[in-house]
């Protein structure tokens, strides 16, 4: 039994060229600015736990000490 025609399909244009470019650049965008936003978080979230332990060292008005007392 013949098959009669061409089995390959189209060429895709470059409409759907670009498209599946930018699908395919996307992936990479999303998965690696979630990580960036992740990294950063967790560094925020790290030195803020650490500044708040650590005893007068935050550089506030606590640690002015003002002989004269209050104005």
């Amino acid at each position: 039994m013949a098959q009669g025609g061409s089995t390959m399909g189209e060429e895709p244009g470059w409409v759907e060229l670009l498209g599946a470019f930018v699908l395919a650049a996307s992936i990479p965008v999303v998965v690696g600015g979630a990580l960036i936003c992740a990294l950063v978080g967790l560094s925020v979230w790290v030195s803020s736990a650490v500044r708040r332990r650590r005893p007068g060292g935050g550089g506030g008005a606590e640690a002015v000490c003002d002989p004269n007392g209050p104005a």
